[in-house]
């Protein structure tokens, strides 16, 4: 899954931009200005679980080069560090916790049992098929212990990936998300329709239309 280049449909739409506006009131504010603060240091993993979760973040969540990268496993590892559950857990899943501890010694154990080396040192391509296998059930190693594979990607390694992508500020300026609408809410409520204060999608292929939208949203 190579990075992607392109600026996306929203060309030139910052969702930061609106931050003092009517748009954020300041728990929102708050909330957003601690998720770009985060440390680069892991709390929670250690140094090779980190760099491990860095790699299949890469896999998963392709990031185009028009902008610095979502530290995806920086949020990964401060929900683990705060022990912050999803309030619920599929039979058979231990904690959180402890299934991501025990779901990357096992992808090591897979990529070992598979290539002779861990998952970090694959090339891009035997992650992938790792990833897929793992998300088919289709593995091998008794380091799985109890903990379905499967279950572990879809409830914990997919999901909290996929959901920290997408609740960074930068992810939502690349679907032309506003973040959190309050106090202000929204006011066109009918199919297709966009408030002023929404990033304007490309439309017809004229991109420069949408960047002067965007850059006055």
């Amino acid at each position: 899954m190579p990075e992607r280049d392109s600026e996306g449909p929203y060309p030139g739409y910052d969702v930061l931009a609106k931050r003092s506006s009517p748009s954020w009131n300041d728990k929102t504010r708050t909330v957003i200005d601690e998720r770009l603060s985060l440390p680069a240091q892991p709390r929670f993993f250690d140094a090779h679980e980190f760099a491990t979760v860095q790699a299949i973040a890469a896999r998963l969540v392709p990031q185009p080069r028009a902008r610095p990268p979502i530290p995806v496993a920086a949020m990964v590892d401060h929900k683990m560090h705060t022990d912050r559950s999803d309030g619920y857990r599929r039979v058979g899943m231990p904690r959180q916790r402890e299934a991501w501890r025990q779901g990357l010694a096992a992808l090591d154990a897979e990529a070992r049992e598979a290539h002779g080396k861990d998952f970090l040192a694959l090339s891009g391509s035997d992650q992938d098929d790792l990833l897929r296998r793992l998300q088919k059930g289709r593995t091998k190693s008794p380091a799985w212990g109890a903990m379905p594979p499967k279950d572990f990607f879809e409830t914990r390694l997919a999901r909290d990936v996929v959901l920290a992508y997408y609740s960074y500020p930068s992810a939502w300026s690349e679907i032309g998300w506003g973040g959190p609408a309050s106090p202000r809410g929204y006011v066109r409520m009918g199919f297709d329709e966009r408030d002023p204060w929404e990033g304007a999608e490309v439309r017809n292929g004229d991109v420069e239309a949408a960047r002067r939208k965007n850059l006055n949203v």
